[in-house]
C-alpha cells in the first residue's frame, strides 16, 4: 500500500502535517476531506526511501527505556488533562527528563508545535527517537480529540513491557554472572596458583600425571597468549555483536537458534507473543487501523521470525481475510491466541481477547522464569564446582605420587 506525506491547512488556519499509508491518492483526499482540512502539499514516500529510514534510524536503539517512555507518557497525560497547553507541557517536561537527546527532542518538538504544525507531525520530525508506537496513538489521539487518554494507555503499555523485558533479563543475567565469575576464577588459577606447582614439581625430576600435564599445558599457553586470546575472543565479541545489530540474516539465524534452546526458547517465544498482544491491543482499542497496528506490532516484538510471521498476517488482512484466519495460515501462533482472536473478531471485543492473551503470556513467561532460575542455580554450582574440582584433582594428583616421581 503507497505511503503518502501530506501538508494541510485547518479551518482555524493551523498548518498540520502527517505521513499514512492510503490506497490511493484519491484515497487521501477523501479522508482529508472528511476532516475539513485543505491540502497545500502531497507527497507520495518511496520505498527506498522507506527502506533508509529503518536502516539510519532503527527504533531499538533510540536510547530510551521502556520505563522513560512510560513515565514521559503519563506525566504528558496528566498535564495535557489537566489543561496545561501541549507547548508548555512538552517544555516542562523537557526540563525534568535525564536523557540528554530526549530532552533536546522534547525542545524542538515544543518549538515545532509553537510554530504551527500538529504534535503528531512535530513528533514525526525526530522519529529517530521517537518510535512509532508513540507517533501512530498521538494521531488517533489529536484526530479523536482524546490526547490525554491515548498517552495513558501508552503509559501503561510501555509499563507492562519493560516488566515483561525485565523478566526475561532476570532470566540470563543470573547464568550470565556466573560464567563470568567462573570464567575469572579458573582464569586465575591457571595463571598464578598452577604455575607455582609446576616449578615444585619440576624440582622431583619425574614424569608427571596425564590430567597434570594437560593442566600445565592449558596454563603456559594461557600465560604466553594472553594477549591474544584476549584480543581474539574481544574481536569476535564486536564482530558478533555488530553482525546482530547490523546483518539481517545474521540475527534471523541467531534467534531463531534461541527460540530452539530448551527452556530458553519457549521464553523467548511467550514473551513476543505477550508484546505482540499488548501492542495490537493497545493500538486498535486506540482506533489504530488493524493493518498498521499489525506493522508496528511486528516491529516491537523482537523476534524476525515471529515479526515475518505478523506481516504475512498484514498481507492477508490487507486483501480482505479475517485477522486469525490470517494469524493461522503463518503456523506461527498457538491455538490459543487464533481462537481467541476469533471469537474476539466475532464479537467485536478484541482488544479485550488480545489484553487477555497478553495478560496470560506475561504470567506464563514470569512462572517459566522463575522455574527456570530454579533449575539453573544447582546445575550451575555443580558445573562450577566440577570445573574446580577437575583442577584441584589434577594439581594435587602428583602429590600421592610423590615417592613415583622423586628421582634420586
Amino acid at each position: 500500500m503507497p505511503r503518502y506525506r501530506y501538508r494541510a491547512l485547518t479551518q482555524d488556519g493551523r498548518i498540520v502535517e502527517g505521513e499514512r499509508e492510503f490506497p490511493s491518492l484519491q484515497s487521501l483526499a477523501n479522508y482529508l476531506s472528511k476532516e475539513n482540512l485543505v491540502i497545500i502539499r502531497v507527497e507520495e514516500v518511496k520505498e527506498k526511501e522507506k527502506k533508509d529510514i529503518k536502516i539510519e534510524l532503527p527504533l531499538p536503539f533510540s536510547g530510551v527505556s521502556d520505563r522513560d517512555w512510560s513515565l514521559l507518557c503519563r506525566q504528558l497525560s496528566v498535564l495535557v488533562d489537566a489543561g496545561v497547553g501541549i507547548v508548555e507541557a512538552l517544555r516542562l517536561l523537557s526540563e525534568q527528563v535525564g536523557n540528554k537527546k530526549l530532552r533536546n527532542a522534547l525542545v524542538e518538538v515544543a518549538k515545532l508545535v509553537e510554530e504551527g504544525s500538529s504534535l503528531t507531525a512535530a513528533l514525526r520530525r525526530h522519529s529517530n527517537i521517537f518510535p512509532e508506537f508513540i507517533i501512530n496513538l498521538v494521531e488517533v489521539g489529536e484526530e479523536a480529540g482524546e490526547l490525554d487518554l491515548v498517552l495513558r494507555r501508552a503509559a501503561d503499555y510501555y509499563e507492562k513491557l519493560a516488566f515483561i523485558k525485565g523478566k526475561v533479563k532476570s532470566a540470563s543475567f543470573y547464568p550470565t554472572f556466573v560464567l563470568i565469575i567462573a570464567t575469572i576464577i579458573v582464569g586465575g588459577i591457571l595463571t598464578f596458583i598452577v604455575p607455582q606447582f609446576e616449578s615444585i614439581y619440576k624440582s622431583f625430576g619425574g614424569e608427571l600425571p596425564l590430567p597434570t600435564q594437560m593442566l600445565i599445558k592449558a596454563s603456559n599457553v594461557l600465560r604466553e597468549n594472553f594477549l591474544t586470546i584476549f584480543g581474539v575472543f574481544l574481536l569476535s565479541a564486536i564482530v558478533f555483536l555488530y553482525l546482530y545489530r547490523k546483518n539481517y540474516n545474521f540475527k534471523e539465524f541467531i534467534q531463531g537458534i534461541l527460540l530452539r534452546i530448551p527452556k530458553f526458547g519457549e521464553i523467548f517465544e511467550k514473551s513476543a507473543m505477550a508484546r505482540f498482544g499488548r501492542t495490537i491491543a493497545t493500538l486498535f482499542s486506540s482506533g489504530v487501523p488493524i493493518e498498521r497496528a499489525l506493522e508496528i506490532s511486528a516491529k516491537v516484538v523482537g523476534m524476525i521470525p515471529i515479526e515475518k510471521a505478523i506481516n504475512q498476517a498484514k498481507r492477508d488482512v490487507l486483501e480482505g481475510k479475517t485477522l486469525w484466519s490470517s494469524l493461522r495460515r503463518t503456523k506461527k501462533f498457538p491455538n490459543m491466541i487464533i481462537a481467541m482472536v476469533k471469537v474476539g473478531e466475532e464479537t467485536g471485543r478484541i482488544d479485550e481477547m488480545l489484553n487477555s492473551i497478553a495478560n496470560f503470556y506475561e504470567e506464563e513467561v514470569d512462572r517459566l522464569i522463575e522455574g527456570l532460575i530454579s533449575l539453573i542455580e544447582p546445575m550451575l554450582i555443580v558445573v562450577l564446582g566440577g570445573i574446580i574440582g577437575l583442577i584441584l584433582v589434577a594439581l594435587y594428583l602428583p602429590i600421592f605420587k610423590i615417592g613415583e616421581l622423586i628421582v634420586r
